[in-house]
């Protein structure tokens, strides 16, 4: 995905299986100085008509320069590992690429989400 001048690359973030935890995370990340600003509920717009969907259910994350990709993926490693009940995080890069994490698979490999986080955010910057 191509950015004009002025606008930055966004990464997507949509959680599964607890409907309170996207709203859980967000609020988690805005304790980020690096983030705030940076943050904000959109529509997936898969919904149509009256089925679910549509609502506010993709956390999107501008990133630029100054460190906060790095940031982002320690605070959400550090929310995932600290989550009480099962969800399933979807981080998707503004080039498509996505990582997808099990927060009860993450225990053991959190170093690996970060790294993965980390290259999705990267990826925009290496090829500007």
């Amino acid at each position: 995905m191509d950015t004009e001048a002025g606008t930055e690359p966004l990464l997507r973030i949509t959680v599964a299986e607890d409907p309170n935890a996207l709203q859980s995370l967000l609020d988690w990340l805005r304790l980020e100085d690096e983030l705030r600003g940076r943050l904000r509920l959109e529509s997936s717009g898969s919904g149509t008509g009256g089925e679910m969907g549509g609502l506010l259910d993709v956390l999107a994350v501008a990133m630029g320069s100054g460190g906060a990709g790095a940031v982002l993926a320690r605070s959400l490693s550090t929310w995932l590992t600290h989550r009480h009940t099962d969800v399933k995080v979807t981080v998707r890069g503004p080039d498509g690429r996505s990582v997808e994490v099990d927060a009860h698979l993450l225990q053991a490999d959190v170093p690996g989400l970060i790294r993965e986080i980390r290259q999705l955010v990267d990826a925009p910057e290496q090829q500007g």
